[in-house]
C-alpha cells in the first residue's frame, strides 16, 4: 500500500530513529486513527489543509517564542483564504499561533504552561521527546525550538492531527522535519520501548481510569535515566488525599482521580520513579483558559460556580494544576 504524502516524513523519521518495532505497526495505527467511517468530519479537515495556498519559500519561523510565529508574505486574498480554511478546523484549543499575519487566539494560553515547565527541564537539545496527549502540537513545536532532535506527538484526536498538518504547512522544513504527529493514545506505544529521553504527559492523567497504569506506560516509554514531565489536576491535601469527583468535574464527564501533589508523588514512587519533585502548583485562571474567536464553545468561566469561583459548578474545588517531574532509574 502506498504511503500517503502526509505520512512520509513520519515513516522516514521512525526509520532514522531505529524504531523498527513501532514502524511495523504504523500502517494499522494510522488507518484506525484516521478512519473516515469513524470520523465523519475527516474529509472536510483534510480538504481544508489541502487547499491552503502555497507559501513563499522565504519565510521566518519562530518556534522559540510564546506565540509560535511564521512570517510569510501573503496578499490579502491569500490571507483571507487561509483564515477561512483554518477556521474549518475549529475549535483551536492549544496555542497561540501567528501564521502569516493570522493570529489564532486559542482557548488555552499554552505558553503560560510552557513558562512554568521549561525552567525545570533537563536541556532538550539533542533529546528524543514524546508528548502524550499533545493536542495540535503547540508544546511539541516549542520542544523543537529548544533543540530537541526528535519530537513525537501522540493524540487520538483526528482534528488535532489535521490542525498539526495545517501548522506543518506553515512551518515547512524550518524545524528540520524533527516534529511529528501520530493519532494514537499511549496504549498504542509498544511495551517496554525504553527509547525517549524525555516524556511529557500534560493534561492526561485525570482522564485515565487507571492512573497507575498510565504512569507505568510512561515509564516504559522512557530510556533508563530519562525524564518524565507530568502535569495534571490536583487537589490540596496530604499524601492520603484523592478526590473522586463522580459523574462530572468542571462539566467534564471523563475525570476519574484528582490526587494531592503529595499523593501523586507517592504514586510515582510506587511505580518505581526516582527523584520525584513538584516544581509548580497553581490554580487555573479564566485568563489562561477561556473562549475566543477560535474556540467559541463554553470554557472555564462557564464551569465554575457563579457565586463562588473557588468551586466548580458541581461543588468541587476549582481546577488546580501541578507539574511533577521524575526520572526512570538507570
Amino acid at each position: 500500500m502506498p504511503i500517503a504524502p502526509e505520512h512520509r516524513d513520519l515513516y522516514r523519521a521512525f526509520l532514522d530513529q531505529g524504531l523498527d518495532i513501532w514502524l511495523a505497526r504504523l500502517p494499522d495505527q494510522l488507518a484506525r486513527g484516521l478512519d473516515r467511517r469513524r470520523f465523519g468530519d475527516l474529509p472536510a479537515w483534510e480538504k481544508a489543509v489541502a487547499k491552503l495556498p502555497k507559501l513563499p519559500e522565504t519565510r521566518r519561523v519562530h518556534l522559540d517564542r510564546d506565540t509560535v510565529s511564521i512570517e510569510a508574505a501573503l496578499d490579502e486574498s491569500q490571507r483571507r483564504r487561509c483564515e477561512n480554511l483554518l477556521s474549518t478546523l475549529m475549535p483551536w484549543r492549544k496555542g497561540p499561533y501567528q501564521l502569516a499575519g493570522i493570529h489564532i487566539d486559542t482557548e488555552w494560553r499554552s505558553d503560560w504552561k510552557w513558562q512554568r515547565v521549561a525552567p525545570h527541564l533537563a536541556p532538550l537539545a539533542g533529546r528524543r521527546v514524546l508528548d502524550v496527549g499533545g493536542g495540535n502540537g503547540y508544546h511539541a513545536w516549542r520542544m523543537a525550538g529548544a533543540g530537541a532532535s526528535f519530537v513525537l506527538v501522540i493524540d487520538p484526536s483526528p482534528r488535532f492531527f489535521w490542525q498539526f498538518r495545517a501548522l506543518r504547512h506553515f512551518v515547512g522544513d524550518a524545524d528540520g522535519q524533527r516534529t511529528h504527529f501520530l493519532p494514537v493514545g499511549i496504549e498504542e506505544v509498544p511495551e517496554r520501548l525504553g527509547f525517549f529521553d524525555t516524556v511529557f504527559s500534560m493534561g492526561v492523567l485525570y482522564h485515565r481510569p487507571s492512573p497507575l497504569e498510565h504512569l507505568l506506560q510512561l515509564k516504559e516509554a522512557l530510556r533508563p535515566g530519562g525524564e518524565l514531565v507530568l502535569e495534571t489536576l490536583v487537589v490540596e491535601g496530604d499524601a492520603t488525599t484523592v478526590l473522586l469527583p463522580g459523574e462530572r468535574y468542571a462539566a467534564m464527564p471523563n475525570v476519574y482521580f484528582l490526587p494531592s501533589s503529595a499523593a501523586l508523588c507517592q504514586w510515582l514512587e510506587r511505580c518505581g520513579f526516582r527523584n520525584v519533585r513538584v516544581v509548580d502548583e497553581a490554580l487555573t485562571t479564566t485568563d489562561e483558559q477561556r473562549a475566543t474567536d477560535w474556540m467559541t464553545f463554553q470554557s472555564l468561566s462557564d464551569f465554575l460556580d457563579r457565586d463562588d469561583p473557588t468551586l466548580t459548578r458541581e461543588g468541587h474545588p476549582a481546577p488546580r494544576r501541578a507539574v511533577v517531574m521524575a526520572n526512570r532509574p538507570e
